[in-house]
């Protein structure tokens, strides 16, 4: 599905501002995988403050890769606000990058983990740290572009707020 103008626009958007402030935005994956990072790199210019993104789809990858403490993941589990910011600030770590968004939930179409489909977080770290749970619902790609929107969206916001 092609990203909607109001993406594309945040995006250019959060691409001049960093671009503006010279820093630089990786991404870590789980629910999105990769949709995110697309959403950025479709726009022109974003070779200048893209660095990375990394599709963490099973705990083992969130471990190895960003670093997420198993401990975490068997207490909260992987649908956890806990772990999406444990993958943002490994993002962080990882890429040596200024900000990190990382995207976690179930997409669907069923439960996954005791948690119903459309249960995501995504975490923000950098200069801001933040976190957000949605509760969405329709068909697993319904749920997938609308975490991708709002981690943009929330992003977007962020760096305005930031000034």
């Amino acid at each position: 599905m092609p990203l909607s103008k109001d993406i594309t626009s945040l995006a250019t958007e959060i691409i001049a501002t960093l671009r503006e402030r010279n820093e630089t935005l990786s991404t870590a994956e789980s629910i999105t995988a990769g949709e995110l990072s697309n959403a950025v790199t479709s726009i022109p210019g974003s070779s200048d403050i893209f660095i990375a993104g990394l599709t963490a789809y099973t705990s083992q990858i969130k471990i190895s890769h960003l670093g997420v403490d198993p401990d975490l993941i068997n207490k909260y589990t992987v649908i956890s606000e806990e772990v999406a910011q444990a993958m943002a600030h490994g993002a962080l770590k990882t890429f040596g990058t200024t900000w990190a968004i990382a995207t976690t939930g179930v997409a669907g179409p069923g439960p996954s983990d005791g948690f119903d489909a459309g249960t995501v977080w995504i975490a923000i770290a950098g200069p801001i740290n933040q976190s957000v749970e949605l509760s969405l619902s329709g068909e697993r790609e319904i749920v997938r572009n609308a975490t991708t929107a709002s981690a943009i969206g929330t992003f977007a916001r962020i760096l305005k707020a930031r000034k």
